[in-house]
């Protein structure tokens, strides 16, 4: 069988963000079940906050491979993806490479997956209001994510640059409008939570921006700009008030940069990671259990969900998978 390439153009053209949710399900369940594994990943802090990453890992079926990833924040002032890198899968039969798929492109997608499933198993069935702290590639992804398994209405949009958080809100107010969603600019942070009952953190802070006493009972906060042991997007309080669930706990344990820093100030230990979001989604685990609870996922990216999107897209090209996913 020949070596496959799927393009970045590709991965958005046959991989919505609903197939991308419905093939990521499994695959955190799996994780936690110890069926799909995956070591800690293996971080390279380059100069000026850059960074290399080497993700290896394996599937339930037994499809196995690893993300090559650079994480350059900057990026985005250059108009290009902070994430760039390959996915590689190989054949469980033989070893050979199977395909290699843009990273990039499947990084955006199964980060807002991932949070849609732990915002459809954490957050309040009735919740209505969206607050994106964060107006790049991630928020995007993010709001069409979220819409899937939540009936927003009104979304707020925060971030440094007023003018970078109207420009994304107009280039999503059209498909906004199709959801019935009414998309506006906040001046602040406090503003943008304020009464929201879904917050996604999706910034490339260093410190805190989202702070404890901003935080309202019933909330669900989905973080995700921090991926590595060092920056971090909320503060201490915001973790404490928290029932606290990760995407991988061994992970978040050794990597978590929030969950870390409140460990380190003794206000916290491991017991506060309650476990992992795959084991909610199994039934193994309660996740939300009233609706004044403040529900937190912190999203540190896993290569079983870039192994289960890139599985899908590589059935797609081979004719073996239908559009509707798993």
């Amino acid at each position: 069988m020949s070596l496959l390439f799927i393009d970045a153009a590709q991965v958005y053209a046959q991989l919505d963000v609903g197939a991308c949710i419905a093939a990521l399900r499994p695959a955190m369940i799996a994780l936690s079940q110890g069926r799909a594994r995956q070591p800690l990943r293996s971080v390279l802090d380059l100069d000026d906050g850059d960074a290399f990453g080497v993700m290896p890992g394996a599937l339930a079926d037994g499809l196995f491979g690893a993300k090559l990833i650079s994480v350059f924040p900057r990026n985005f002032e250059r108009g290009l993806s902070s994430h760039q890198g390959l996915i590689v899968l190989f054949d469980r039969d033989s070893g050979a490479p199977e395909a290699v798929v843009d990273a990039s492109a499947v990084t955006a997608l199964r980060t807002a997956a991932a949070s849609a499933l732990a915002t459809d198993a954490l957050a309040r069935r009735d919740s209505r209001v969206l607050a994106l702290l964060g107006y790049g590639e991630q928020a995007a992804t993010h709001l069409a994510a979220v819409s899937q398994v939540r009936d927003i209405a009104e979304v707020r949009v925060w971030g440094r640059s007023r003018e970078r958080a109207e420009a994304f809100v107009a280039r999503e107010r059209d498909a906004a409008a199709a959801r019935g969603q009414q998309l506006r600019v906040c001046d602040t942070v406090a503003a943008a939570v304020a009464g929201a009952d879904v917050v996604c953190t999706l910034t490339a802070a260093q410190e805190p921006v989202l702070f404890g006493h901003e935080l309202a009972p019933g909330m669900h906060l989905n973080l995700v700009g921090s991926g590595r042991a060092g920056p971090v997007e909320v503060d201490h309080a915001v973790v404490t008030r928290s029932r606290f669930f990760a995407d991988h706990r061994e992970s978040v344990l050794r990597q978590g940069a929030e969950f870390l820093r409140a460990r380190q100030a003794g206000l916290v230990d491991e017991s506060h990671v309650l476990g992992e979001i795959g084991e909610v989604l199994a039934g193994t685990l309660p996740g939300r259990t009233d609706d004044q609870e403040i529900t937190l996922y912190k999203s540190l990216g896993s290569i079983v969900q870039d192994l289960a999107a890139a599985q899908y897209l590589v059935r797609r090209a081979r004719g073996t998978e239908s559009p509707l996913g798993f």
